[in-house]
């Protein structure tokens, strides 16, 4: 693809284009092994090497980015009070990625990055169903096969149509019970509100999958790696 210099740096995360000019200046920036000084030259990302205080600068049309949220963080692009997602993601990156759906500030897990417009929609779409699991911790009672059965059924958490069926799987059942839950919708802190609606209090949430897309388990928390070929186009489907 060919573009100018100074709009490569800017969508790749470098900086601005306005920083770009002292940049260049400084002699920051090569093409070809040439020192470049003006940012309206015209580069082709696919042939030319460009090279950035000697790091290599690549550009995508598209990033994405798997992300295991932690807790005290908001998913949002910027917020005033809070730190967000996208203050995770190492620059450079794209400066127009953005977090697919949202996680709650208290909830852990995956959450997939981009600037992949299409893709976010069609995971997010209602149409769609598509599948998001959450190992989830409770209090105020055992969770049984009968709430299983609730979910499979659909609850009232009151709104107009009950949720859609869900699938639960116990893992360990007291007063303090620990369960996996994939839902096909993304209503207002669903979850909270399914558990809620058969007398149980969600005390932990972690998101464990989105689609295909599943967490990697070595990532720390506050981690991310990109995603791999396969794993976006599993997600693509």
């Amino acid at each position: 693809m060919n573009m100018r210099l100074d709009k490569l740096l800017s969508e790749c995360g470098i900086c601005t284009r306005s920083e770009s000019k002292v940049y260049l200046k400084k002699g920051f920036v090569t093409v070809n092994g040439q020192k470049a000084s003006k940012g309206d030259i015209k580069v082709d990302t696919d042939k030319d090497e460009i090279l950035f205080k000697g790091e290599r600068v690549m550009y995508s049309q598209f990033e994405y980015y798997m992300l295991n949220k932690p807790a005290g963080v908001v998913s949002a692009t910027e917020d005033k009070n809070d730190k967000t997602v996208i203050d995770l993601i190492p620059k450079p990156h794209a400066k127009d990625i953005f977090p697919v759906g949202r996680l709650d500030k208290d909830t852990e897990g995956l959450l997939l990055i981009t600037n992949d417009g299409e893709l976010a929609h069609n995971l997010l779409s209602p149409k769609k169903h598509v599948d998001k699991t959450y190992f989830v911790r409770t209090q105020g009672g055992e969770v049984t096969e009968k709430d299983g059965e609730a979910f499979k059924n659909g609850v009232d958490i009151g709104e107009k149509d009950m949720t859609l069926p869900a699938e639960l799987k116990i893992i360990t059942s007291g007063e303090v019970s620990e369960s996996e839950l994939t839902i096909r919708e993304g209503k207002f802190h669903q979850v909270k509100r399914m558990f809620k609606a058969v007398g149980k209090e969600v005390i932990y949430l972690k998101r464990l999958s989105m689609g295909a897309l599943v967490l990697d388990e070595s990532l720390e928390l506050g981690q991310c790696r990109k995603l791999t070929e396969e794993e976006i186009n599993n997600l693509k489907g």
